[in-house]
């Protein structure tokens, strides 16, 4: 199906996020976007006027997630599969906002957005390291699950196009962050982690990264930022905690521990 210039409206389904504030038209079969482009959107320290770029920028969650929590952005994305990078064009005018889309390899970008540097940039890059899971049947999910472009070169990029002491800040598995942590070097620095962990006494699955070109601060490991109440779901319905229940329903900011 990612084989074709785009998808079909029968192949598509329209999402709520954000509690139905943010529409998104996503593929019945192939690539869906979970919380995960949610809290990444959460988690960027960004203000009105400002520009961001994401690498890998899909059907555009995160970026229409992020100019809803903060208005007069300057929203642009790169993504690889042009069915993707149609479904973002056409999110973002499902959703009144504007965002330069570019479908190309976040390796090769296109001479306009190499001539471009940006406040923030943000990216939920693949989870797995090729080889490492077995293979989506969809081609779609396959290349967003399975890394086939080194996370180093997800974070050089960011580097190159950030303005100095502008931010990236990178959604990744736990057990990544030795990975992301060594490709920062000599890129960016003042490096902070937010372990996110599904609930009390829970392995922390995620993580987010904050890092700052030209930063020199010291490195910081934040305590976890728990999702659910209680140590396990006792009982049917939601129990996200207040505050992570603000940020997926409401588009609140993820507050990252000061010091």
């Amino acid at each position: 199906m990612t084989d074709h210039l785009s998808f079909s409206d029968a192949d598509l389904t329209q999402d709520g996020f954000l509690d139905g504030r943010v529409q998104i038209l996503q593929p019945k079969s192939g690539y869906r976007a979970g919380v995960d482009p949610v809290l990444l959107a959460a988690s960027v320290n960004v203000r009105s006027g400002q520009s961001v770029l994401e690498l890998g920028c899909g059907a555009g969650q995160a970026l229409l997630c992020l100019n809803h929590r903060v208005e007069g952005l300057r929203l642009s994305g790169v993504e690889l599969q042009l069915p993707y990078a149609d479904l973002a064009r056409r999110n973002a005018a499902l959703n009144d906002a504007t965002v330069d889309v570019h479908c190309a390899d976040l390796a090769a970008l296109p001479d306009v957005l190499r001539q471009q540097s940006f406040d923030h940039v943000i990216a939920n890059p693949p989870y797995f390291r090729a080889g490492a899971h077995s293979q989506a049947r969809d081609a779609g999910r396959r290349t967003a699950l399975g890394e086939a472009t080194p996370l180093e070169d997800w974070i050089s990029t960011a580097a190159k196009r950030l303005k100095p002491r502008g931010y990236l800040h990178m959604i990744q598995k736990g057990d990544r962050l030795a990975d992301v942590l060594t490709a920062c070097s000599g890129r960016l620095g003042s490096l902070e982690v937010l372990p996110l962990a599904a609930r009390q006494g829970r392995r922390a699955e995620l993580v987010i990264l904050r890092a700052r070109k030209e930063g020199r601060a010291a490195f910081r490991l934040h305590s976890p930022c728990i999702l659910h109440q209680g140590v396990r779901h006792d009982q049917d319905g939601e129990d996200m905690r207040p505050e992570i229940r603000a940020v997926l329903r409401d588009g609140a900011a993820i507050g990252w521990p000061a010091g």
